[in-house]
């Protein structure tokens, strides 16, 4: 991955180091931010039965959405990759295991040994232990509070010199409510959306839209208001891949600090949303 661009900004995107599992942290506000989809990190017994190259599995991964919510005071980061075990998918679908289940992609150059799955599994396990006991203590402090599950998508799936995706079928950032309560959280997704698009971004306002591009069907968001029905809003937000080159995993240091920006400069916007609701 070249990293020059992000480098001469002075952006500390540093992986992690591989052994770990995600990273969390824990400051005082009823918002949380994860990035579970920013992972590259293999064990060595499951990277040795991948068949995808290190560039097949970074495009299908949402690189740089940890950098993205790194000033919300609350946020989860995965560090292994979705092509490991997926968090965002049910447990019974977490790993890859045919072609349809992962873009088209043969994930495996030959069957998955039990041992492998199941520590894989484990990870998933874990993690949502981890999870409902997190929010247990954002709800303790806040009552209600507002995940912004982060992810990335592609817009140019045709190749590096095809023409990007469809506008219509591809906003900037697209919210996904399909699990929630829409009525119930109108006030916290309408102020979230007024407030990304009112954000001043280089060359001008993002275009968000919800439900067009992603509905917000991912696992962790259905987790959330299944355990949290009356204090939980999972929103997903999906930024469209306008901060790097999809292709090669190039970041765009502009473009990620604005959306960095962005993501800070709703926090408080959100906090007074949920105050008023009260």
């Amino acid at each position: 991955m070249d990293m020059n661009t992000a480098r001469e900004a002075n952006f500390d995107l540093t992986l992690p180091a591989a052994g770990e599992w995600w990273t969390q942290h824990r400051g005082l506000s009823p918002v949380v931010a994860t990035a579970i989809h920013n992972g590259h990190a293999m064990r060595d017994a499951v990277k040795r039965l991948c068949r995808l190259s290190e560039e097949e599995r970074l495009r299908e991964e949402d690189p740089f959405t940890e950098f993205i919510i790194r000033d919300v005071p609350n946020r989860i980061v995965v560090h292994r990759s979705r092509f490991e075990v997926d968090i965002n998918r049910p447990r019974d679908g977490a790993i890859y295991l045919r072609p349809e289940q992962a873009w088209g992609l043969d994930v495996w150059s030959g069957e998955l040994p039990g041992e492998i799955t199941d520590a894989s599994l484990a990870m998933h396990d874990e993690y949502y232990a981890m999870l409902k006991s997190y929010l247990r203590s954002i709800e303790r402090c806040h009552g209600p509070f507002i995940v912004l599950d982060v992810h990335s998508y592609n817009h140019r799936r045709a190749g590096p010199k095809a023409e990007p995706a469809l506008i219509a079928e591809a906003p900037d950032v697209n919210i996904g409510t399909f699990s929630m309560d829409r009525r119930k959280w109108a006030p916290v997704v309408d102020s979230f959306v007024e407030a990304v698009r009112s954000f001043d971004f280089p060359g001008g306002p993002l275009d968000v839209r919800e439900n067009i591009a992603f509905q917000g069907r991912g696992y962790q968001a259905r987790f959330i208001h299944e355990h949290f029905p009356e204090t939980g809003c999972a929103i997903a937000v999906e930024f469209k891949k306008i901060f790097m080159e999809e292709w090669t995993g190039e970041p765009f240091a502009e473009t990620l600090g604005a959306l960095r920006k962005l993501l800070a400069l709703t926090l408080p916007v959100l906090a007074d949303t949920l105050e008023s609701a009260r």
